[in-house]
């Protein structure tokens, strides 16, 4: 090789040494900016945690609060709604128990549906009051009390009477059952003949 061939290798070496240096020097300025940002996504995560263990802690008391009170008004020895939530699949779920007696069961399999009626009317009514701005002031609501023994319709009656004027709440309801009729504030019935709806009020 002559000298000026070595040169010549030598200069495209410094080049290349300078070109490696440089995407060092860029890889540094990265992987510095890189940690800065890992480190703000960690404390944006911690941040949302504890936001929503707190949410958490709110949705839990608000709909055991809402569901045990409906419960309690209705039965002589109610359950107490509790609210659970667990991680599955990476995802926040909830779970929904009925407890007695430091006893927990599953409302859909261990209890009578009048409970599960009373605790599922109370939940619709602590999500329409969580909701921000709300819904208008209205809930509709096709036989809520199906499975709700007879002897216990007075109370469920009275409970619904209590919630609507608390909370301001309009309830239009279909029922069979006179307790709730009786109830109303306006009562209307429809009947059908030869296929057409009739509305008379009462």
């Amino acid at each position: 090789m002559s000298v000026s061939e070595l040169r010549s290798y030598v200069e495209q070496c410094k080049g290349q040494r300078s070109l490696v240096l440089a995407s060092i020097n860029e890889t540094k300025d990265n992987l510095k900016e890189d940690r800065k940002s890992l480190h703000r996504h960690e404390q944006a995560r911690e941040v949302i945690r504890e936001v929503g263990l707190k949410t958490q802690q709110q949705l839990q008391y608000h709909i055991s609060d809402i569901s045990s009170l409906a419960l309690e008004a209705v039965y002589d020895d109610p359950y107490e709604l509790v609210v659970e939530f667990v991680q599955r699949r990476n995802k926040t779920e909830c779970d929904l128990w009925f407890r007695r007696d430091d006893e927990k069961m599953d409302p859909l399999s261990a209890t009578g549906g009048g409970a599960v009626n009373i605790a599922s009317f109370a939940l619709r009514v602590a999500a329409w009051s969580m909701q921000r701005p709300h819904s208008r002031n209205l809930l509709v609501l096709d036989e809520p009390f199906g499975n709700v023994s007879t002897d216990l319709l007075p109370r469920a009656s009275e409970m619904l009477r209590q919630i609507s004027e608390r909370l301001k709440l309009q309830m239009i309801i279909v029922t069979h059952a006179e307790e709730l009729i009786e109830a109303a504030d306006r009562t209307f019935k429809v009947t059908m003949s030869k296929g057409v709806s009739h509305v008379s009020v009462i």
